[in-house]
């Protein structure tokens, strides 16, 4: 009778010895986040207890990275990956008016790479600890047959809180309010797919290497850089901003709109800022119309505040970085964005 091999799961592709070790180094360094709301870790669950609000009102969001993944793998650069996960969470509670209180991540690839998981993961703890979130779990799944050898995903879960009295939902704005501008640090996390064709990035990698002198520095470190986190800008001057809009996917007409009442839409003067080069660099490479441009990357404006004209002084003596970039008008059909 012939013997059979015996089957394990790591046969099959899947480690525990090696997921168990990288989870111990992930509460290692996920406990240099706590607080003392965060009252367990490892568990089933995550335990958080909520203090000193009057009437609290939870935000939530979950985000991803988007194929800016595969560069960062291409290049071997994965910490970077981590921060934007987290500042793009953070940007988009903020938007409601909302503080970040815990951060939950999920890293997920063919074969657990324990450095590149590590990489990832010192980027995350970074970025919590600069706005004082908590990461309190996670999942790393190995998934064999799921994910080539080569690339891997990211997604992040954010919770955080605001007072009801300060809840930011744009149902305020009227005719003749100012729209502000904050400016990004590149692409952010938007565009990358186009961004990989233009350049041919996925057929030949060693495009990422070339170096540009418009841009100061090899493509590769150009789209690496990190996505903006505006919550300590802002949060001193949220009481006097109707509205937030994080331009991330969709750009502009896939964002501005959603925080503005029907009856008022929005003007924006494209000549009030300087697009960064990153972005004359694709839309000259790639023979790009202007509009297109402008409903995939945020075009160097990170962040639109919509607030009164008067107030609009006192923010900007506040942040200096801020530019008015439009105004609010009257809603023309069904026309809710202009941008000349």
């Amino acid at each position: 009778m012939q013997a059979r091999n015996k089957q394990t799961y790591a046969l099959a592709g899947v480690n525990i010895g090696v997921a168990n070790k990288i989870k111990k180094f992930i509460a290692q360094e996920a406990k240099t986040t706590f607080h003392p709301e965060v009252l367990n870790f490892g568990s089933f669950g995550s335990l958080f207890q909520l203090k000193g609000y009057e009437e609290p009102v939870l935000v939530s969001s979950v985000d991803g990275v988007g194929t800016k993944l595969k560069i960062a793998a291409l290049l071997g650069k994965n910490d970077t990956v981590g921060i934007d996960l987290v500042n793009h969470c953070v940007n988009d509670i903020l938007c409601c008016g909302a503080s970040p209180l815990f951060f939950l991540d999920y890293i997920a690839m063919d074969k657990l790479n324990t450095e590149q998981v590590k990489s990832i993961v010192t980027g995350i703890v970074w970025a919590c600890r600069e706005v004082n979130c908590s990461l309190v779990g996670g999942e790393i799944a190995e998934m064999p047959g799921i994910y080539s050898p080569e690339n891997y995903d990211l997604v992040g879960f954010i919770i955080g809180v605001v007072e009801k009295r300060g809840i930011i939902d744009g149902s305020s704005i009227v005719s003749g309010d100012v729209a502000l501008g904050l400016p990004s640090s590149g692409l952010h996390t938007n565009g990358y797919s186009l961004v990989r064709r233009i350049f041919g990035i996925d057929d030949d990698p060693s495009h990422l290497h070339k170096f540009y002198p418009q841009l100061g520095k090899t493509l590769g470190e150009e789209l690496l850089m990190p996505h903006c986190c505006y919550y300590h800008e802002l949060k001193p001057v949220l009481s006097l901003i109707k509205g937030l809009a994080h331009i991330t996917g969709g750009g502009y007409e896939g964002n501005i709109p959603r925080i503005l009442p029907e009856v008022v839409g929005i003007h924006i003067d494209r000549n009030s800022w300087d697009i960064p080069p990153i972005f004359k660099l694709i839309q000259q490479r790639g023979n790009i119309d202007e509009g297109e441009m402008y409903r995939v990357f945020n075009m160097g404006i990170g962040m639109v505040a919509i607030c009164s004209s008067q107030d609009a002084l006192k923010i900007i003596e506040a942040l200096p970085q801020a530019r008015v970039i439009g105004e609010i008008i009257k809603a023309e059909r069904k026309e809710r964005i202009k941008i000349d």
